[in-house]
């Protein structure tokens, strides 16, 4: 089954983008290739429970099974050791990353507490645009009254074939983001 996002990449999307910026071939037309979920748990240093629970939320909010991160070298004021495990991080290509896309601007953010939209200042020189979500209650399929803590995340949109960041901004739009007016 293709992921309906997807579909509208290349149903919608695409013809929009050639028309729009004025390419002929569909593969040099900006795509999303990968979306990158970061969670970073400090508290885990103290408590390895807390990490495990936070892995557990994210595979079931990706649908994939994270990678746990460790310090690469121990910082004395942090309170690290080396090679001790502070986070998850888990990397969606194809179909899971569509699937995941259209969960989080479909249903998950908007169901954020006073949500405006998105902040259109956080796409990077390379056109890759950066969401940071301040706990994972958002996500249906997290049971609310079972969240121990709220944990927060960092989503990263990696985007090919752009030349500056209004391309960028214009795919993700014609997907759907909801981006702010005016800030």
């Amino acid at each position: 089954m293709i992921p309906r996002l997807l579909e509208k990449y290349r149903n919608e999307v695409s013809p929009k983008l050639m028309q729009e910026l004025k390419i002929k071939n569909k593969l040099a037309l900006p795509r999303v290739d990968k979306i990158v979920v970061n969670m970073g748990v400090g508290e885990a240093i103290a408590d390895i429970k807390i990490l495990e629970r936070a892995v557990e939320e994210l595979a079931a909010i990706t649908g994939q099974k994270p990678v746990i991160r460790k310090t690469k070298k121990a910082i004395a004021n942090f309170k690290t050791k080396q090679g001790q495990a502070v986070g998850a991080k888990v990397t969606l290509r194809k179909a899971m990353m569509y699937e995941f896309m259209d969960r989080l601007i479909n249903v998950a953010l908007p169901r954020l507490r006073d949500f405006r939209g998105v902040s259109v200042n956080s796409f990077d020189q390379a056109g890759n645009y950066s969401l940071g979500l301040s706990e994972q209650g958002i996500f249906p399929e997290i049971d609310y009254d079972r969240i121990s803590r709220p944990q927060g995340m960092d989503i990263t949109f990696v985007i090919k074939n752009v030349k500056n960041k209004e391309q960028a901004k214009l795919l993700l739009k014609y997907f759907g983001m909801p981006f702010k007016d005016k800030e």
